[in-house]
């Protein structure tokens, strides 16, 4: 599985260490930015991994800024997108099961390294259940302009 990742200025600590634990759990990694603690403008490196995912050159995408806020929401602008910021693993688990949600963001000022790899593993294997959650897909999708 391949994983885009974006963050900013605010998450790049928390995308290196989430890059190396995906590289260590045999996972590929497209780093889509940035690549340092400069200031930089979050919606930039958000483009670029949903457009990844989007376009299906990733599978699923990790976008990490202070909060995961405005990060998620740059990410959910872009087409065929369904970025879920999550703060813990049932999230996690269930905008997965229930949401099919092929992004995820995190807070980089509020998720710690344990916990960030806890809700990682469970975001990217946990399957949609697909069903009635499904028909709820394709009507937040008739929602995109």
């Amino acid at each position: 599985m391949k994983i885009a990742l974006g963050s900013d200025h605010g998450g790049y600590v928390m995308k290196e260490h989430v890059k190396e634990w995906l590289l260590n759990h045999g996972y590929e990694v497209e780093d889509k930015g940035c690549f340092g603690l400069e200031s930089v403008d979050y919606p930039i490196y958000a483009k670029a991994a949903a457009e990844a995912v989007a376009s299906g050159e990733c599978d699923r995408g990790i976008v990490v800024c202070t909060t995961g806020i405005g990060i998620s929401i740059a990410c959910n602008k872009i087409k065929g997108i369904r970025c879920a910021l999550c703060g813990d693993a049932y999230s996690a688990e269930m905008t997965r099961r229930h949401n099919n949600a092929n992004m995820l963001a995190l807070g980089g000022g509020f998720v710690g390294p344990f916990l960030a790899d806890h809700i990682v593993e469970v975001f990217l294997t946990t399957e949609f259940e697909g069903g009635r959650h499904q028909r709820r897909i394709d009507l937040v999708h008739q929602l995109e302009s």
